[in-house]
């Protein structure tokens, strides 16, 4: 798919922006794969993500971040920019604010296309996902304090469901808890950030047959 063709079906296929609702509910969640897990009435907390795709002439990527390890929670994972949402922030204001806090992405070149699928997280939070578009290669500079490395990964990989599995740990108390994830050479992208790109993949193209799991594999 071209990049002006790309733009278009972004453009086509997602929320406006200005149609996002604070009271919205999430359309996806890490219970999807988690029917069983204790989920008790709770209100959800606000945040927002940007998942900012290039324009690189050989073909679209995805910027992508990899957590600080010294944070108090998830540690060395793989994210979007992002974060909660301020009094009064809509969620892209929120999603720019925090790419530009974390990485340094300048606003100005940062084009809100639109929102994706709403994401509850076990956490308590309610992630909007903001899509944007980015006409050159950025300049980016990572908050040591909260960003230990700003990467690019290939549109194309991400959203090939050959690469999205179904992986799961066992806790040490609790049920085994399963997981969307899409390793990509050395990284390891999953939970709530492959969850979000599954969810903009179905959004964007429609629904693939479910891929085989950790468990399937293992027993192939």
């Amino acid at each position: 798919m071209s990049l002006v063709s790309l733009r278009e079906r972004l453009v086509e296929r997602l929320a406006p922006a200005s149609e996002w609702r604070p009271d919205g509910r999430p359309a996806r969640s890490d219970f999807d794969l988690n029917p069983e897990a204790p989920r008790a009435g709770r209100t959800l907390r606000p945040a927002a993500v940007l998942v900012p795709v290039i324009a690189r002439p050989e073909g679209a990527t995805v910027l992508m971040t990899r957590r600080s390890d010294s944070l108090a929670s998830h540690t060395g994972q793989i994210a979007f920019p992002g974060g909660r949402l301020d009094p009064g922030e809509t969620a892209a204001q929120a999603a720019v604010r925090e790419a530009w806090e974390e990485v340094s992405l300048d606003p100005a070149a940062v084009e809100v296309l639109g929102v994706g699928d709403g994401y509850e997280t076990v956490t308590g939070f309610m992630v909007t996902p903001v899509v944007a578009w980015l006409a050159e290669p950025p300049v980016v500079s990572p908050s040591p304090d909260e960003v230990a490395e700003v990467f690019e990964a290939p549109w194309d990989f991400l959203m090939d469901p050959a690469n999205h599995r179904r992986d799961f740990y066992d806790p040490e108390t609790g049920p085994r808890r399963w997981f969307w994830a899409m390793p990509w050479r050395e990284r390891y992208i999953w939970g709530a950030t492959a969850a979000i790109v599954r969810a903009l993949r179905s959004r964007l193209y429609g629904d693939e047959a479910e891929p085989a799991s950790a468990v399937d594999e293992d027993a192939a």
